[in-house]
């Protein structure tokens, strides 16, 4: 049980133990203040005895396991234990606020497990349950499970977890769309609302387009939301999100993304404003953020940028 342990701990150093031997959270989305989602990553210890889980939350819990490989036991207060084993790839699924448990559990491997945990909003669950499926969300089941694979959940979880790990100026409105995206899925795939989502009939006029990009274009220095561009249209956030992917095969967080790219392009080609201030006028948080998203984008920083463009 504690062979991989034992193995670490010959020649470890005090701070390597201590990485291995205790929960490292090194990524977490309430420092970004996302809304819908909490998301949070972790080095899981290697070995772990008594282990209480936290206390029962009303939130949906979606734990995914991204590297490494684990062997679980778990058992209610002075219940039986229950063993699993999962691995790169699997999921797990709380749905519903369970009682105190005791959990423990050992690495398969010599690295560290890492983990990436989401926690969903119960009210914005209820209320997609309420608007897509027309269904009460107080009667619908949505069960717990372990050890499961779900590719479009790991890779909703790995495109937050890259958003958080580069601070995107526009992870906050990825978050939100991320957030609803969820909930559509757990409800299609795992309730029986599934076969009664409603899927629009078809996508954004020419109007409501020009409208949100109006709309768009003159708030880029703030902090954009999912919200506040429904608004422009008309509709629910998962009503507006589902259309303008239809209308323009991207999701609004893309959308304005090339939104701020564009007018920071503008910016260092037509003027001689300082870099930071470009980043700023553009949306970004600081230049940092805009060199980021140049690099990402267009394959140069926003210096090059502008010296290429003076030639």
């Amino acid at each position: 049980m504690a062979k991989s342990l034992e193995k670490i701990q010959q020649g470890a150093t005090d701070v390597l133990y201590e990485r291995l031997t205790a929960p490292l959270l090194y990524l977490s989305s309430e420092e970004v203040g996302w809304e819908g989602l909490i998301a949070q990553a972790f080095h899981e210890p290697m070995e772990m005895e008594g282990w209480l889980s936290p206390p029962p939350s009303r939130d949906i819990s979606l734990v995914l396991f991204q590297g490494g490989a684990m062997h679980m036991e778990q058992r209610p207060m002075n219940g039986s234990w229950k063993a699993l084993s999962v691995h790169q790839g699997d999921l797990m699924l709380q749905a519903e606020p369970v009682p105190a448990s005791e959990v423990r559990w050992w690495n398969l491997t010599d690295a560290p497990t890492q983990t990436f945990h989401l926690s969903l909003s119960r009210e914005l669950f209820a209320r997609t349950a309420e608007e897509v499926g027309d269904r009460d969300p107080d009667r619908l089941s949505l069960a717990g499970r372990t050890g499961f694979q779900d590719p479009l959940l790991m890779q909703i979880g790995f495109t937050l977890w890259r958003e958080l790990e580069v601070h995107s100026p526009a992870g906050k409105l990825y978050a939100q769309t991320a957030a609803q995206m969820l909930a559509v899925h757990l409800l299609r795939h795992y309730t029986s609302v599934g076969e009664h989502i409603k899927e629009p009939a078809q996508g954004l006029t020419q109007q409501q387009m020009r409208r949100l990009t109006d709309f768009v274009q003159a708030h880029l220095g703030q902090d954009l939301s999912l919200e506040a561009l429904a608004q422009q249209t008309g509709f629910s956030p998962y009503y507006f999100a589902r259309l303008f992917r239809m209308t323009t095969g991207a999701s609004p967080h893309q959308f304005v993304m090339q939104q701020r790219i564009e007018r920071a392009q503008h910016l260092l080609k037509k003027t001689d404003t300082p870099l930071a201030q470009v980043a700023l006028e553009s949306g970004f948080a600081n230049q940092s953020h805009l060199t980021h998203a140049f690099k990402r984008y267009l394959g140069l920083t926003p210096r090059a940028y502008r010296q290429d463009s003076t030639i």
